[in-house]
């Protein structure tokens, strides 16, 4: 006549005709797969404290709990015995990584495991001698109407016999949670579709169907007394055997729900998925955890784009001018490009209607017209900022990265993989729609970058092979390992175009013939000064892949390129494992072209629009500095002070949108368009009401695990998030043998060492020592 559950990752008690529930537990670990002891006085269950998932028991009426084991691996509850002992599965004890079925004596602390090498799920006839259980165990996917190896069937042993017997031979799903009662085994199965309690005898014959739900699978169950308590949906139902009805037990909880009040994040800059400078370098923006914010560099005021709920913010970028805030919003649904104000006044104002697949970061051009993006299909695309049009403007869907818009804006460059794998360069003109490739196919060419002069486009290109491997025959030498693959090239636009990195000879124009640059013209403005403001790129697109010149630096491990008046910068990294990653520096000049460590043991760059600084990520850190073409010695006073930086977390409103985004996830990334046949839409209306009754992170998981879980695809499964913890993690040792307790000698015997392979004696047991003298 009492229910032990789980809510809110504790446990609590209820009578079998409902009511109020009273608490029990109130440890940050969540406590689950509780038992009652026959007796009626005593919980077992399975808690995380301070690490291991391990077995403890409590009073049924609340109090102290204690302790059974400390085995490292997850231990499970599974039931009591008719006499009393804790049952429950670990793989501790086995020598293969499958889960065996263990008992303890309460009283005497004795441990025995059953002889069965794969078994879970347990449960007892009334003498204890033949134990029903699964096989093989549950295996953490969330796929429903699962036919395949690992589906769990119900089994049977008796001691003394030779061999356990397989019951549920007549459907190739799932069969699990037994539950013994009176000669016959009730169990959970889908039978019918959908997840429901059955039943058969102990011989697995008389098949029975006990319940009959259709919207939502019926989880674990238990019995007493001819009464079965399960779950379905977010509540718990009690099926009568007496009177074959199953009704909702009517269940309150009083609580002040902890885990769904607004807490303040003290270290949000573990959420960042991107952040972006302003043209000037005088501002970041910052995406984290779904949400926009603008920092100053040095001083200045921390600016939140926090006030909408359930909405997610993607790749948020500054505008070309560095007055707005450009980045995308699921606020309709779907993905949408949307303008904010930087300094964040004002609403926000939509650039696009018409998503209905994820897009990807966009990058505008420098006149402000237009905005370049790809999406999860590999399409790429330029989007009018005034018509909220977008154009797609590439050939195939094998793959898009690194895109770049010319000085002037006429002009995108782009990286598109060709139908042979490798990555090529493609130029597109805005104003006439046509494009071609700068590069062959016939080696990855990518991260092209504009000079600001709009003269020559910078890429990078693996078009040097020094393999690390000296010969192809050997046991470890399968392939060729390629260092050092890339190498660095620049081509002129216009044909005649003098490379900068070329030496003087007698066609370079003597400096005194040039025309003075820094006189005022009729306008009063210096020459450069009308000269940057009348840029315009133009395009020599005959013998273009001729004119490319290799810039005279080693080959390196290189990635990642900008380029200012000045100089070149990209990342470059070492050779071998845990290799570092630095950012380094060409200077543009005929005098010696050399590569210089600019910062040692960097994680990335990214060169502001008006090519005077550097917003470098240095560890956790991010810097802004002056992108010049020395070492940068000291980093220091280039820091971005992030320290003040908190925002509030209301978990409700982020799990509707993680729900929603879960959903829309699938929906994209998903293999099949079809979704297996599933009705995506309708699934979504389905399941999201049932958010509203998430009180934990990991009920949502769960939640989202069943949800996703009906389009009966594998390896899929959802972890991770705001999970409730007390930061402990006291790892258990392990002498690698198996122990038994001798009283008759008042100690311990081993029973088994386990043995290691001889090629590997770092992994030895300590007591598998031949010098050893173990008796």
């Amino acid at each position: 006549n009492t229910i032990v559950f789980s809510a809110e990752g504790d446990l609590w008690t209820v009578p079998l005709s409902g009511g109020l529930a009273q608490r029990l537990t109130t440890h940050p670990e969540e406590e689950g797969y509780s038992s009652v002891s026959p007796d009626g006085t005593t919980i077992a269950f399975s808690a995380s404290y301070e690490g291991p998932v391990e077995i403890y028991t409590m009073p049924i009426s609340g109090g102290m709990t204690t302790r059974w084991t400390y085995e490292r691996e997850s231990s499970v509850v599974n039931t009591w015995t008719p006499d009393g002992k804790i049952v429950y599965s670990t793989s501790a004890y086995s020598k293969v990584p499958d889960d065996q079925l263990v008992t303890i004596d309460t009283k005497s602390k004795q441990k025995q495991v059953l002889p069965l090498a794969q078994a879970s799920e347990a449960t007892f006839n009334s003498s204890g001698n033949t134990v029903f259980f699964v096989r093989p165990a549950y295996h953490g996917n969330v796929t429903k109407r699962y036919q395949g190896g690992t589906a769990r069937q119900i089994w049977k042993y008796t001691n003394g016999a030779t061999e356990a017997i397989k019951l549920t031979n007549n459907h190739p799903g799932e069969s699990h949670h037994p539950m013994w009662f009176e000669g016959q085994v009730y169990f959970v199965s889908d039978r019918d579709g959908t997840m429901n309690v059955w039943s058969m005898d102990e011989d697995g014959k008389d098949l029975k169907q006990h319940t009959n739900h259709k919207d939502f699978d019926v989880r674990y169950a238990n019995i007493s007394q001819g009464n079965i308590v399960y779950q379905m949906g977010a509540d718990l139902w009690h099926h009568s055997l007496s009177s074959g009805e199953s009704k909702k037990i009517d269940i309150r909880l009083v609580s002040d729900l902890d885990q769904l009040r607004e807490k303040w994040d003290e270290n949000p800059a573990r959420y960042i998925t991107s952040v972006h400078s302003d043209n000037k370098g005088e501002r970041i923006v910052i995406t984290a955890r779904g949400r926009v914010f603008v920092a100053p560099v040095k001083s200045g005021r921390f600016i939140y784009f926090t006030e909408k709920k359930d909405v997610r913010y993607r790749d948020a970028a500054f505008s070309h001018d560095g007055e707005n805030i450009l980045a995308l919003s699921d606020e309709t649904g779907e993905f949408e490009f949307i303008s904010m104000a930087a300094n964040g006044l004002g609403s926000s104002k939509s650039l696009t209607n018409d998503g209905d697949l994820l897009r990807y970061a966009g990058v505008p051009s420098e006149d402000g017209k237009w905005i370049a993006y790809d999406d999860l299909e590999s399409n790429m695309y330029v989007l009018n900022i005034a018509t909220g049009l977008s154009k797609k403007i590439s050939t195939n869907q094998e793959g898009i990265r690194d895109f770049s818009w010319s000085p002037d804006s006429k002009w995108l460059a782009f990286v598109q993989t060709a139908y042979n794998t490798m990555a090529q360069i493609v130029i597109y003109n805005v104003d006439n729609g046509t494009s071609f490739n700068l590069t062959t196919d016939r080696a990855n060419s990518f991260n092209p970058s504009w000079s600001p002069d709009g003269k020559f486009i910078y890429f990078l290109s693996d078009r040097n092979f020094t393999s690390l491997v000296g010969s192809p025959w050997g046991a470890r030498q399968p392939e060729p390992y390629f260092d050092a693959s890339e190498k660095l090239y620049h081509v002129a636009l216009k044909s005649g175009t003098r490379s900068p990195f070329r030496e003087d000879d007698e066609l370079v124009v003597d400096e005194s013939d040039k025309e003075d640059s820094s006189k005022p013209d009729k306008k009063g403005k210096k020459k450069a000064e009308a000269e940057e403001d009348e840029l315009v790129v133009h395009i020599d697109q005959a013998g273009i892949k001729q004119r490319i010149i290799e810039v005279p630096i080693e080959p390196g491990n290189y990635n990642g390129l900008a380029v200012n008046k000045k100089a070149i910068y990209l990342m470059t990294r070492g050779t071998g494992v845990n290799a570092k990653r630095h950012l380094a520096v060409v200077k543009i000049d005929n005098d010696e072209a050399k590569l210089k460590t600019m910062v040692s043991e960097a994680n990335s760059f990214e060169l502001t629009s008006n090519g005077e600084k550097i917003l470098l990520r240095k560890g956790s850190n991010y810097y802004m500095i002056e992108a010049g073409t020395g070492k940068v010695s000291d980093l220091e006073d280039s820091k971005i002070d992030l320290s003040g930086w908190r925002f509030a977390i209301t978990p409700k409103e982020d799990w509707k949108q993680i729900f929603t985004d879960a959903w829309r996830m699938e929906r994209d990334y998903f293999y099949d368009e079809n979704m297996h046949g599933v009705d995506w839409d309708a699934m979504h209306a389905k399941y999201l009401p049932l958010v509203e009754r998430v009180t934990t992170r990991r009920e949502l998981s769960d939640l989202i695990g069943r949800f996703v879980g009906e389009l009966s695809a594998l390896h899929t499964s959802v972890r991770g998030g705001d999970l409730r913890s007390d930061d402990k993690n006291i790892s258990v040792a392990s002498l690698g043998a198996k122990f038994s307790r001798d009283k008759q000698n008042n100690g311990f015997k081993i029973e088994y060492i386990y043995k290691v392979d001889p090629d590997y004696p770092d992994e030895k047991s300590p007591l598998d020592d031949p010098y050893l003298d173990v008796r």
